[in-house]
């Protein structure tokens, strides 16, 4: 927004109604401006700093409607526009507002009615352009950052596919940016002013899983005390993300199945079919191909969910993006936590290049978050950075040669090896959690807090 006062632009060809209008914005305080026809209207608001325009219907030569349509085809299609009607225009004006115009005046004016409906205006136009900028940040979150051959080949590939409504099959390691795959692709779609609805199925226990994602009707069970919207619902006209589909159970994908296939859900209790226009995009660290051959995951679902496999490869097949990762999530760490600008030492990067990363990009991020925040000054070293590696987990401990039972305290000791006993039986079950947790005897809910608590996810 301007620092000077709002400017607003009158539109109207009797110069009376201008010079009132006129005396009445200045009179508050607001900058004016004037034109008598469409096309001396249109020269200004590509010329001037326009914040609003009060706009007549009856114009000579380009009318209201025409200036209008113009105007929402141009680099100023978000200036909030005012229309102007007589008594005979209203059925006219009421069309004006469906194709954009924010409100509409009424002949003879009421100068207070102007001024709230102005002001009105600019408040839209200030929160707009804080949506614009909040956009953009997001943008920039959620930007896939790298060079290596890998993510460049990554990037094309997601340029090609976002503009389509094609079902995706994200695949790779835990913590490469699966999530931040499914974001772009929203983003660069059609779909991208439409919702984004994240759900991990994972973490959902199994008895609510279908509630959660196809909604229930009231009295559907236990608890359902009113009727709820899935999440299908909630992401009608955008995206839905399912990640670690491969835990769905076999009830579950048999109605996400059924909900591709048709393009509708019917919430748990209820019988109606509800519409959805929904592009889905799952995501899974398990081999589904072996899913399928063992019987766990239904065949016609996997060739439904892969039309196209977009795979993100781990951290360690792109050493040389480490460096500018390291970085940017340092400077991200220090805006997010109010911390004064900090920079890693090339000691500290060096050591950084070493590490295998078995919990990726994440992995990597969590780390340097918490070595911002702890560094005295404005560079972290090589020492502080190995701090953080020999307190992640036992499996760093572990690679450095140490013992669990140097560990200083008993708290330390149970979280140290409970951390190594996940990671080894994922592991031996091939990152699959539903199985890891029955193997090991907790609740899959359970075991998902756990990969989160120390960094496994």
């Amino acid at each position: 927004m301007p620092t000077e006062s709002p400017r607003i632009l009158i539109v109207d060809d009797q110069s009376a109604v201008r010079d009132e209008l006129a005396y009445a914005l200045e009179f508050n305080g607001f900058r004016t401006t004037q034109a008598g026809d469409g096309k001396t209207a249109l020269a200004q608001v590509a010329d001037g700093d326009i914040d609003v325009m009060l706009l007549d219907i009856k114009l000579p030569g380009m009318d209201g409607l025409q200036v209008l349509d113009e105007l929402r085809q141009g680099e100023r299609a978000d200036l909030p526009v005012i229309v102007i009607s007589g008594h005979g225009d209203i059925e006219t004006a009421v069309l004006a507002v469906r194709k954009g115009a924010y409100d509409f005046l009424p002949k003879p004016f009421d100068n207070d009615r102007v001024l709230v409906s102005v002001r009105n205006a600019l408040h839209l136009r200030q929160l707009q352009h804080e949506n614009t900028e909040l956009r953009t940040q997001l943008s920039q979150d959620f930007k896939i950052l790298g060079e290596s051959p890998p993510i460049q080949a990554l990037r094309q590939l997601i340029a090609k596919v976002a503009p389509t409504d094609a079902q995706v099959l994200i695949t790779g390691e835990n913590g490469t940016g699966k999530e931040l795959v499914a974001r772009q692709l929203h983003a660069q779609s059609r779909r991208t002013r439409n919702p984004f609805v994240a759900i991990n199925c994972a973490a959902i226990p199994a008895d609510l899983i279908e509630s959660e994602l196809f909604g229930h009707e009231r009295g559907a069970f236990t608890g359902a005390v009113q009727a709820r919207a899935g999440h299908f619902e909630a992401a009608r006209g955008g995206t839905l993300f399912l990640d670690e589909i491969g835990e769905l159970e076999a009830p579950a994908q048999a109605k996400l199945l059924r909900a591709l296939q048709d393009k509708t859900v019917t919430r748990v209790g209820g019988r109606a079919p509800i519409s959805v226009d929904v592009r889905l995009i799952a995501a899974t660290n398990q081999d589904l191909e072996a899913m399928v051959q063992a019987k766990t995951f239904r065949e016609d679902l996997y060739y439904r969910l892969h039309v196209v496999r977009v795979h993100v490869p781990a951290l360690r097949e792109r050493p040389g993006d480490v460096d500018l990762l390291a970085q940017h999530f340092v400077q991200q760490a220090c805006r997010a936590n109010g911390l004064p600008r900090r920079h890693l030492t090339k000691g500290a990067l060096e050591l950084l290049r070493t590490q295998e990363w078995p919990g990726n990009v994440r992995e990597l991020k969590n780390l340097l978050e918490a070595a911002a925040i702890v560094a005295d000054g404005e560079s972290i070293d090589a020492d502080d950075v190995r701090t953080m590696l020999s307190d992640r987990s036992a499996s760093a401990h572990a690679k450095a040669g140490s013992n669990f039972f140097e560990l200083g305290q008993l708290e330390d000791f149970r979280a140290a090896t409970e951390r190594e006993f996940i990671r080894l039986k994922l592991l031996e079950n091939s990152g699959n959690i539903k199985r890891t947790a029955e193997r090991i005897g907790i609740q899959r809910s359970n075991l998902y807090k756990k990969l989160e608590r120390y960094g496994l996810k």
